[in-house]
């Protein structure tokens, strides 16, 4: 008997951790001003852009110094867009359940909670991610800052 309780409870916080790792904070579209509106659009295009391989389009949406961070490494927008560019990495499709924006100062960070279908090496690859994207508003312009792709636990949604 005791076993089955404490396999209940198991089971019971395996669900509360993978349901928490895949939400977002403040995901309710009450009230979602112009500025998160614009970012919010901004993402959508970006991921339209990655995985039409627009690269020009990416170029003048990141910033010089942006950061991206991926699981196998991290750099810089040159060897961001030379990496889209080439195909070592190709962001074929990124199925979004969820996006939440907090505006700090004229700094918005973005949450995405996707399934994101990729090339990688030649291989096909299907991840859950949960994606913060920085966006800094620049003289009324909105520049990607950082981009960091965070695997989570929760199993893949999408279908091919």
């Amino acid at each position: 008997m005791t076993k089955a309780i404490l396999g209940l409870c198991l089971c019971l916080a395996t669900v509360q951790l993978t349901h928490a790792q895949a939400s977002l904070p403040n995901s309710s579209s009450t009230g979602t001003t112009k500025s998160e509106q614009q970012v919010l659009q901004l993402s959508k295009d970006k991921w339209r852009w990655m995985a039409d391989k627009k690269v020009d389009s990416l170029a003048t949406l990141f910033d010089e110094k942006s950061v991206f961070v991926h699981m196998g490494g991290s750099w810089g927008k040159d060897q961001e867009l030379n990496t889209i560019k080439g195909g070592g990495i190709w962001y074929k499709k990124a199925e979004v359940y969820g996006a939440s924006v907090n505006m700090v100062g004229n700094t918005a960070i973005l949450l995405n909670d996707i399934d994101l279908v990729a090339v990688v090496g030649g291989n096909e690859v299907i991840n859950p991610f949960m994606v913060t994207e920085v966006y800094i508003n620049q003289g009324g312009n909105w520049k990607l800052g950082s981009l960091t792709f965070s695997r989570l636990m929760r199993p893949v949604k999408a279908t091919k």
